[in-house]
Parts: structure tokens; C-alpha cells; sequence
């Protein structure tokens, strides 16, 4: 993958740039078809000639697979400069927040972790919990009973005792109860784009997330 980080690297990195190709020494083009047919034509059996079927099947199917040849070309061609938009526009995030369908928040010296949850109705007794990289609790936030929607939430950095958390990697979940019963609701955690990366072609644009690394553009759900 390469990492866009400036203007030039960024076109650069997107092939903006066109290089001419020599045509490969085992492909033919409609020139070297007609030479093989009047080859073909000349030597033929005086006594059992090519009629004008089997000669009419032969230019429809070089022009099948000619016309296949190119609409790959141009279906690759196509890809690839969607790839590049994609990637242009993908290079204007980097510095802001995104929201991320993922349970995973980073937490930077001095700073703050934020997500929200998706509720598709209301939802009671919502307790926010975070989890370290061993899994033990950090901080457990009361975060009452949220409405359908967004509900949204936002961890300090500091743990149950009052004391800093360490910068890393800590896991969220929020629980809650409808009508009674348990319910967990998805999560979206936000996080800052360092970089943007452009994969091989058929893999698209992904975003590198400080902290929390790759993840595909079309992912993201919000941006801030």
C-alpha cells in the first residue's frame, strides 16, 4: 500500500500519471487477423475451399474476443480512476474525526475517547463499560435511559479510582434493558485519520486510524 501524505505523493500515488505500453509480442490486433486469413486464403485445399460461413464464424469470433479484450480494458480503466476519486477525497480526511463501526477506542496521553450507540427504540438502564487490554474494568459511566436514535458518550481517560488511565487501546460496550429484557446496542467509536492508503486494485481506499489502524472508507459511517 502507499501512504498518501502530500499533494505530489498523492497524485503520484494514484497513477495520475499514463504510461505508454508496446502491444505484447503474443497478442493479435485486427491487422495481424487479416494477414493469418489471407495466409489461410492463398494455402487453402484448392479442392475443398473455405466457404463463406465458416470464413463469416471466424471474423465473428476474432470480433467477440477482440470486443471482450476491450471491455476489460475499459471496465480496468474504469476502476482505476474511481480508485483515484476515491482516493482524493479520502486524502481530505485526514486530521478529522470519523465514527467507526467498531468496539475499540484509543485513548492519547491527556485526551478523551468518544463514541455513541444506535438505538432503534428506547432504551433503560444503559451502563457504559470500559475494559482494558486484559480485560478488567477501567471505568464503568451510568448513562440512563436513551431515546431512539443516536445517543452519544464520551470517557475522560480516567479510571473508577479517580486516577489517569494510561494511553492505549481499551474496549467499550454499553448495556441496557428493553422492556425488561438485556440489550446491547451496536456501537460507532470515533477516531482521528492519520493517513490514507490505497490498496491493490479491487482492494479500494482504506483509512489509517491513529491508534486503531486500517479500515475501509466505505465503513466509515459518520464524519466529523
Amino acid at each position: 500500500m502507499n501512504n498518501i501524505s502530500g499533494d505530489n505523493e498523492v497524485y503520484s500515488g494514484l497513477g495520475l500519471v499514463q504510461q505508454q505500453q508496446d502491444k505484447s509480442h503474443n497478442q493479435l490486433d485486427l491487422d495481424d487477423f487479416l494477414e493469418l486469413m489471407i495466409t489461410e486464403l492463398t494455402h487453402q485445399d484448392p479442392f475443398k475451399p473455405m466457404d463463406n460461413t465458416e470464413l463469416a464464424t471466424q471474423m465473428s469470433q476474432f470480433a467477440t474476443v477482440s470486443g471482450i479484450g476491450d471491455l476489460n480494458q475499459e471496465v480496468s480503466s474504469l476502476a482505476n480512476s474511481l480508485t483515484s476519486d476515491q482516493g482524493l477525497q479520502a486524502a481530505n480526511l485526514v486530521g478529522h474525526e470519523v465514527m467507526v463501526p467498531v468496539n475499540t477506542g484509543y485513548l492519547a496521553s491527556g485526551g478523551s475517547v468518544n463514541g455513541a450507540v444506535k438505538l432503534d427504540s428506547s432504551v433503560s438502564n444503559m451502563v457504559l463499560r470500559v475494559t482494558d487490554a486484559a480485560g478488567s474494568l477501567v471505568r464503568e459511566i451510568e448513562l440512563g435511559t436513551g431515546s431512539k436514535g443516536e445517543v452519544t458518550f464520551s470517557w475522560d481517560g480516567f479510571t473508577d479510582s479517580g486516577n489517569a488511565a494510561p494511553p492505549g487501546r481499551y474496549r467499550f460496550s454499553v448495556e441496557g434493558e428493553v422492556d425488561g429484557e438485556p440489550f446491547t446496542p451496536p456501537m460507532l467509536m470515533s477516531a482521528k485519520v492519520n493517513s490514507v492508503s490505497l490498496g491493490a486494485p479491487g482492494q479500494g481506499v482504506a483509512l489509517n486510524l491513529e491508534g486503531l489502524g486500517a479500515i475501509a472508507l466505505q465503513d466509515v459511517a459518520e464524519i466529523h
